[in-house]
């Protein structure tokens, strides 16, 4: 019996999530404060990191999930937004030079290096203030006041020390060290994975998905997802280039940071790639065809080129 043929690469998404991307954008340029107010340098800081560039995966776990289980799209913009604050805010800080030293993000220069170290901090800490402003505020959110308490704990939750935060303090405290394959997984599943978690939880939350199943299948969907990301991340650090990945490539391994290729090797970190990809793919099979935008999703993580 001959063995169906493999997927065919997702490199570039489907016109609706194209235009959940589009849409995302110009959600973030209606958030965000207008750089002609004051302290006008800060909220020029502050648009230069979100704005124009990314692939904003998070904003399109948020549409994805929401819609699967039939929001509208103005109920999940609030959300979509917030994420990718908050992931914004986090790639300014963690290009800092007290954190990973980059000077290229997005194929452009750093926020700190368009702007100086102390206002790039300050538009991360704005930032991330924003995120719980637009969250907690948004009209358009059409949940009670507990569901939009719980949605403001869980992306808190991604934020913090067994979240991101957590992350980023694990990455740093194992520069030039020899990780196991539990350490690594247990420091990306903090630094990468909370957030896009947090993205797929609330857009179930904003739809009003209470199903305890559903929503344990979204995290087992979630964690996969998560920890794939990172894996072709660390992939495309070794075999990407600066200009089409829009970061400096190879600076994991000058850095000596521990990487999936570091620890597994590049075809076992393939392997594991495929792994978890088709892993995410069964989780949310459950949901039939409701599921077909998170299935395209979890195939171009995989396949990226950027």
């Amino acid at each position: 019996m001959t063995a169906p043929a493999a997927p065919a690469p997702v490199t570039t998404l489907s016109a609706v999530l194209l235009a959940y991307s589009d849409r995302a954008e110009t959600e973030l340029a209606r958030f965000l404060p207008a750089d002609t107010q004051a302290p006008i340098e800060l909220h020029r800081a502050m648009r230069y990191a979100v704005l124009g560039g990314g692939k904003r995966l998070r904003p399109l776990l948020v549409y994805a999930t929401g819609r699967a289980f039939g929001a509208a799209l103005s109920e999940l913009d609030a959300a979509a937004a917030a994420v990718e604050i908050i992931h914004a805010y986090s790639l300014v800080h963690d290009d800092l030079p007290a954190m990973d030293d980059d000077d290229l993000r997005r194929g452009r220069p750093t926020c700190h290096i368009a702007f100086g170290e102390a206002m790039a901090i300050l538009a991360g800490d704005a930032l991330q203030a924003l995120a719980f402003e637009r969250l907690a505020a948004d009209p358009a959110l059409r949940v009670d006041a507990a569901v939009r308490v719980e949605m403001l704990r869980v992306l808190g939750a991604a934020c913090g020390s067994h979240g991101m935060a957590g992350g980023q303090a694990l990455d740093l405290a194992a520069v030039g060290k020899r990780l196991d394959a539990a350490e690594l997984e247990r420091m990306h599943a903090h630094k990468t994975g909370a957030l896009i978690r947090a993205s797929i939880r609330l857009g179930a939350l904003a739809a009003g998905c209470r199903d305890e199943g559903e929503l344990a299948a979204l995290e087992r969907y979630g964690r996969d997802i998560g920890l794939a990301f990172q894996i072709r991340d660390d992939i495309l650090d070794i075999e990407g280039d600066s200009g089409v990945i829009g970061k400096t490539a190879g600076k994991d391994a000058a850095n000596d940071k521990p990487t999936y290729p570091a620890i597994h090797g590049v075809a076992e970190s393939r392997r594991l790639l495929a792994e978890l990809t088709g892993d995410a793919i069964a989780a949310v099979g459950p949901l039939g065809a409701r599921a077909t935008e998170l299935v395209e999703i979890a195939r171009f993580i995989a396949d990226r080129r950027s």
